[in-house]
């Protein structure tokens, strides 16, 4: 489904990501540039409704406060430098190999607020970069994820209590002197593993509100 990257109308500029509707329901507002924010708001709902989306967040502006708060997305950072070395094995993602992998994301990710579908253009784009990696550990797949540059993208755990040494696997395949990721902080368990590795939050990125649903004043 097609996005909007620049909705205009005589309201103000906003974006409208409607790439999630087919998958999850969710359509996703960024409010840029307007003197009329709650009209614009309503113009940009009322078109993702009719797209089909069934939860519709936004972020952008203070207006929006109004609203319950859906997640904010935290930036965490650490040194590389002593991090703890891991024994898993990491096979990067080949062609042969793209349909589970880009299987098991979609179905772990699913559930995570603000996570993206993976399409079949996205798992094209990821192949032709690289960076997506198999976590084996004795002949076991533990994970996968993805990781490129300084930033972990991604963490998926195949199983329950492993997600540590998918993280650490993860982390051996970056060079850079600081590793960074994002995170939405809803996501408890996340939060909780990446602060037991010593991640710390060094912003807020954004704020989602969750813009059909009022708050109870």
């Amino acid at each position: 489904m097609r996005d909007f990257p620049v909705f205009t109308t005589e309201n103000g500029v906003a974006s409208i990501v409607l790439k999630e509707v087919p998958y999850k329901g969710i359509a996703y507002i960024t409010i840029q540039d307007s003197l009329a924010p709650t009209e614009l708001l309503t113009e940009c709902v009322e078109f993702a409704q009719m797209a089909g989306a069934r939860h519709i967040y936004a972020t952008g502006h203070e207006m929006l406060e109004k609203y319950p708060l859906y997640t904010s997305v935290l930036k965490m950072s650490r040194s590389r430098e002593g991090i703890q070395e891991t024994d898993c094995a990491l096979f990067p993602v080949t062609e042969k190999t793209k349909d589970q992998w880009q299987n098991l994301y979609n179905e772990k990710m699913k559930a995570v607020s603000n996570s993206s579908t993976m399409t079949n253009a996205d798992m094209e784009k990821l192949l032709t970069r690289g960076g997506g990696y198999f976590i084996h550990k004795d002949g076991e797949l533990l994970g996968i994820g993805s990781a490129f540059g300084d930033t972990v993208e991604s963490v998926i755990a195949a199983k329950p209590g492993v997600g540590e040494a998918v993280m650490l696997a993860l982390c051996s395949s970056l060079f850079s002197e600081r590793i960074v990721l994002e995170v939405a902080s809803n996501n408890a368990p996340a939060l909780k593993l990446y602060e037991k590795l010593g991640f710390i939050r060094v912003s807020e990125l954004s704020r989602w509100y969750d813009v059909l649903t009022r708050k109870n004043t």
